[in-house]
C-alpha cells in the first residue's frame, strides 16, 4: 500500500520536502520525497531530547521530580514547558507550574542537567541512548537540545515507530509522557497564539481540542507530537494507529498553516481513520 495523499507535498511551496507514514509495527505504509535527505529539525529535536531524558530516568541517572532549572522547578517542569524560563533566554518570567511558557532555554537546561548526571555531553548521551539503538545513523545533534537536531525521514520513521510500540522504554514511561502535565495551564502555542488550556505532555505537545492546530481537523484529541520552525513535523495519532513525519527546508509560516492541516486530513482519510 502506498498512500496517494503523501503526494500533496509536491505542491508545497518549498525547495525540498519528504514525508512518510508508519504503523506501530514499523510498517512504512507510504513515502514521498528523498527519504535520506538530511533536514534541520528545529524544535522536532525536542521529542528526541525528551526520549533521552526518559532513558536517563529509567537508568536511574535522574528523577522526573528532582530539582532542575530555576528554584522550585523540576525535570518534569522543564519537559512540560512549565519551569518559568523564558522562550529563548535563561531568565525566569513566572513561578514553576504557573504558566505554559514554551521554552528553548528550558530544554537547554535539561540537556545540561542530564549531561552532568550522565557524565558525558548531552549529544553523546542522546546518540548512545536513543539514536544508536534505533538505527538512526543519519541523525545528529550539533548544538542546542531544543532545536539543533538534523535528521532524515527514514530515521524519524524509526523513532515514530518506537513512540507507538516502545522497545527502549517501559510503555508506562511513554504513556506518562503522552499524558497532560499540569492540566488547565494556559500558554502560547508558537505560531498559533494563546491557548487555554495549552495542553502538553513531557516533551510532546498534545492536541486535545486546540483549533486551529498544525495537525488535522480530523486528528484525534489523543494525537501528540511536535512541529519545528524549519518547516518540519512529526505526529502520532493513536486512534488512527499511525504516525506521520514531514520534513522541509522552508521556515514555518503561513504556507505551513495553510498546507499542513489538509495534508494530515487527507492522510487520515486514506488510512480510514
Amino acid at each position: 500500500m502506498s498512500l496517494q495523499s503523501l503526494a500533496l507535498i509536491t505542491n508545497w511551496p518549498v525547495p525540498t520536502a519528504a514525508a512518510a507514514v508508519v504503523r506501530a509495527d514499523g510498517t512504512v505504509v507510504g513515502t514521498q520525497g528523498p527519504g535520506q535527505h538530511r533536514f534541520a529539525l528545529a524544535s522536532v529535536t525536542k521529542p528526541l531530547a525528551a526520549y533521552a531524558a526518559f532513558v536517563a530516568y529509567e537508568e536511574g541517572a535522574i528523577e522526573l521530580d528532582e530539582p532542575a532549572g530555576p528554584p522550585g522547578s523540576t525535570v518534569r517542569h522543564l519537559l512540560a514547558h512549565t519551569s518559568g524560563l523564558a522562550f529563548d533566554e535563561h531568565r525566569v518570567t513566572s513561578a514553576p507550574g504557573e504558566r505554559r511558557l514554551y521554552s528553548n532555554a528550558g530544554f537547554e537546561v535539561l540537556g545540561d542537567h542530564i549531561a552532568k548526571a550522565a557524565e558525558m555531553p548531552f549529544a553523546e548521551y542522546l546518540r548512545q541512548a536513543v539514536l544508536e539503538p534505533l538505527g538512526m545513523t543519519a541523525t545528529t545533534l550539533d548544538g542546542s537540545p531544543a532545536k539543533d537536531g538534523v535528521s532524515t525521514v527514514e530515521d524519524l520513521v524509526r523513532f515514530a515507530a518506537e513512540l507507538q510500540a516502545p522497545r527502549l522504554l517501559d510503555p508506562r514511561t511513554v504513556a506518562e509522557a503522552m499524558t497532560v502535565q499540569y492540566p488547565g495551564t494556559k500558554g502560547v502555542l508558537p505560531g498559533y497564539g494563546h491557548r487555554s488550556p495549552n495542553d502538553w505532555g513531557l516533551g510532546f505537545e498534545i492536541r486535545d481540542s486546540k483549533s486551529p492546530h498544525w495537525t488535522g481537523s480530523s486528528s484525534s484529541p489523543r494525537t501528540f507530537g511536535h512541529f519545528g520552525q524549519s518547516g518540519t513535523f512529526l505526529w502520532v495519532d493513536p486512534v488512527a494507529g499511525a504516525a506521520c513525519v514531514a520534513l522541509t527546508d522552508r521556515a514555518f509560516g503561513p504556507w505551513a498553516i495553510e498546507a499542513w492541516t489538509p495534508f494530515t486530513d487527507a492522510v487520515l482519510a486514506e488510512l480510514g481513520a
